[in-house]
C-alpha cells in the first residue's frame, strides 16, 4: 500500500471497498470512508455484458466471463493499493440467474480474493431502497433499480420499505427476450408490471429511479435541454420530460439524437429499452416526479453498516462539515456563523422554514472554502465546486441556491456565463436569500478575518426599522469604514438602516450569559 497519511489527516481514512458484479457493468468503488457522507476515493466501471443472452441460454458466455475475470483482477490490486481493509463484493441477477453462475461465481472469488455474496431480488431491492435513504432526506415514493438482467421495485415511506420486488425487466434481458423489438419489449415489461398490483400506491408519489442506464438517459435530457449542471443525483423530471427523452430515444427521429446515443459508447444499444421501461413504469405509477438517484444498491449495503446514530445524520450538513474542516481557515469560525446569522431570520426580519434554516447552515459551514484562491476568482471558483460537487439530501434549486450564496460571499455584483443560468434554476426566493446570507457572511469575515472566537462576542440583529450590529469595547478598534460599508450592503438588502453600537453594557451583558452557561448543577441530594 501507498497512501500519502498527511493528504487525508484533517478526517477519518478507513477505505471501504465494494464491489457490484451486475449484469452489465462491473464496478469498484473505494469510499474513503463508511460515514454519512461517503466520499468517493476511487470509481471504476467495466462493461462485461455477462447478462448477454442469458434470458434464451441460461448460461453465462465465456467471452464476458473473461472480461469479468480480468476487470477483478485489476480490481483487486487497486484495492490493495488504497489500503481498503474492509471489501464487499456483491453479485446481481446475472450471476444467481444462470445456469453456470457457482462456477462462475468460484473463479470470482479467486480472481477478487474476497468472498462474494449474492444477491437474491428482495435483498437487491432492500439495498436499493437503503441507497435511497442514504442520498435523500427523509424519501417517500417508489425506488427502481434498472440493470442488465432484472428491474427491482420498492416501496418507501416513513423510513419504512415494503413490497421488495424483481422482475426480468433488465435492458439486456429485454433485448434478448424480445430478439431487439422494443414493440415486443413493451409487450413485456406491460405484463410484468399490471401483475405488481402494489404500484398503484405510487401515484401522486416521487420514483427514485437506480442504475447506470437511466443516469446516461438524465444526462442526455440535461443535454437536450441546456440543463447548468451535470450533477445526476436528484435531478428532477416531470412524466412529460420522462415521455419526451423516452420517445427520442425509442424513435432517433433526429441526427441530434442518434449523436447523443453514440456518444454513450457501449450502452448505445441498450439505452432505447431502458428509456422504455422508465417511461412504462412512471406511467404504471402515476408519479407526480422522477428524482433521479446516484446512490443505490452499493451505497445502501454502506448506509446499512453505519451505526443508527451516523445514519440519522443529516447527510448535507455532515458533507459540508467535512468540506470546511477540508479547505476553511477555521472550521469552527464556519460553525460560529451558523449561529451569528440565526438572529437575521427572527422577526422582524425575513421568514425562514426548517429547510431554509438547513441550506442557510450548509452555506455558512461552505463559506470559505476558496480562500486560498486568487481574489479574483474565489466567487467563481466556489461557486462551480458547489455548483457540481457530490452532495445529496439536497434538490438541484436548493443547490444552485448554495452555490449563489458562496458566490456571493465573495462577490457582490454578477460576473461570469455560469450565474444567470443558476439564478432560473434557483428562482427568485432563493436568489434573495443567497444575497443576504452571502452579505451577512461578508460582514462577519470583515470582523473575524475568517478566525474562530471573535463573531460569537459579537451580535446582529433588529432594533425597530434599523440593522444593529453591537461590539463589545475590546472590538471598537475593527469599526471602521470597510465594515460599515459592508453592513450597508447587507441593511439594504434587508430593507433597513444600519447601525454599528459598542458598549461597555454589552460588554457586561456578554460576561453575564458566559457565566450562566459555565455554571455546572449542582448535584441532587441523596
Amino acid at each position: 500500500m501507498i497512501v500519502d497519511r498527511l493528504a487525508f489527516s484533517k478526517l477519518t481514512y478507513d477505505p471501504i471497498a465494494v464491489v457490484d458484479i451486475g449484469s452489465n457493468s462491473i464496478r469498484l468503488l473505494i469510499y474513503e470512508a463508511p460515514v454519512r457522507s461517503l466520499t468517493p476515493l476511487f470509481n471504476e466501471k467495466v462493461l462485461c455484458g455477462l447478462g448477454r443472452r442469458l434470458a434464451t441460454t441460461r448460461r453465462l458466455e465465456t467471452a464476458p466471463m473473461e472480461r469479468a475475470f480480468s476487470a477483478l483482477r485489476r480490481f483487486r490490486r487497486i484495492i490493495e493499493q488504497t489500503g481498503a481493509r474492509s471489501v464487499h463484493v456483491i453479485a446481481t441477477a446475472a450471476a444467481r440467474d444462470a445456469e453456470n453462475g457457482p462456477e462462475f461465481i468460484a473463479k470470482a472469488q479467486k480472481m477478487i480474493g474476497a468472498d462474494i455474496r449474492v444477491l437474491n431480488g428482495e435483498e437487491e431491492a432492500e439495498l436499493a431502497a437503503a441507497g435511497i435513504a442514504a442520498g435523500f432526506l427523509d424519501p417517500n415514493g417508489v425506488a427502481g433499480d434498472l440493470g442488465g438482467g432484472s428491474l427491482e421495485l420498492v416501496d418507501i415511506a416513513d423510513g419504512k420499505v415494503s413490497n421488495a420486488q424483481s422482475v426480468q425487466l433488465g435492458a439486456l434481458a429485454l433485448i434478448d427476450k424480445s430478439a431487439g423489438s422494443l414493440a415486443k419489449a413493451r409487450e413485456f415489461i406491460d405484463h410484468d408490471l399490471q401483475s405488481i398490483p402494489w404500484l398503484t400506491a405510487g401515484a401522486g408519489r416521487p420514483f427514485y429511479p437506480i442504475g447506470g442506464a437511466w443516469r446516461t438517459i438524465a444526462r442526455i435530457h440535461m443535454h437536450m435541454n441546456d440543463y447548468p449542471l451535470s450533477v445526476v443525483h436528484a435531478y428532477a423530471m416531470t412524466p412529460d420530460d420522462v415521455t419526451q427523452v423516452s420517445n427520442a430515444l425509442t424513435t432517433r427521429h433526429t441526427s441530434a439524437v442518434e449523436k447523443l446515443i453514440a456518444a454513450t459508447g457501449e450502452r448505445a444499444e441498450t439505452l432505447p429499452f431502458a428509456a422504455l421501461v422508465m417511461k412504462r413504469v412512471v406511467d404504471r405509477l402515476q408519479s407526480s416526479e422522477v428524482q433521479l438517484s446516484a446512490f443505490g444498491v452499493r451505497e445502501g449495503l454502506i448506509y446499512r453498516m453505519l451505526s443508527e446514530r451516523e445514519r440519522e445524520r443529516d447527510p448535507l450538513i455532515a458533507a459540508c462539515e467535512d468540506m470546511a474542516q477540508l479547505r476553511s481557515r477555521s472550521p469552527e469560525h464556519a460553525r460560529e456563523l451558523c449561529r451569528w446569522t440565526d438572529n437575521l431570520f427572527r422577526k422582524p426580519g425575513p421568514k425562514e422554514t426548517d429547510e431554509e434554516r438547513r441550506l442557510r447552515h450548509a452555506a455558512c459551514l461552505l463559506s470559505d472554502i476558496a480562500w486560498r484562491a486568487h481574489p479574483d476568482y474565489r466567487g467563481e471558483q466556489s461557486m462551480s465546486f458547489v455548483a457540481q460537487s457530490s452532495f445529496v439530501g439536497i434538490d438541484h434549486p436548493g443547490r444552485a441556491f448554495l452555490a449563489l450564496t458562496v458566490y456571493h460571499r465573495h462577490e457582490k455584483g454578477l460576473k461570469g456565463d455560469m450565474t444567470p443560468r443558476l439564478k432560473r434554476l434557483a428562482g427568485s426566493r432563493w436568489i434573495k436569500r443567497a444575497q443576504i446570507i452571502g452579505a451577512a457572511v461578508r460582514t462577519a469575515h470583515i470582523l473575524s478575518a475568517g478566525m474562530a472566537g471573535v463573531i460569537p462576542h459579537t451580535s446582529i440583529g433588529y432594533d425597530e426599522n434599523k440593522l444593529v450590529l453591537q461590539l463589545p469595547s475590546k472590538l471598537a478598534p475593527l469599526d471602521g469604514e470597510r465594515l460599515q460599508r459592508r453592513l450597508r450592503s447587507l441593511a439594504h438588502l434587508l430593507n433597513c438602516q444600519p447601525e454599528i453600537r459598542i458598549s461597555a453594557k454589552f460588554d457586561a451583558a456578554r460576561a453575564i450569559m458566559r457565566a450562566i452557561s459555565r455554571r455546572t448543577p449542582e448535584p441532587a441530594p441523596e
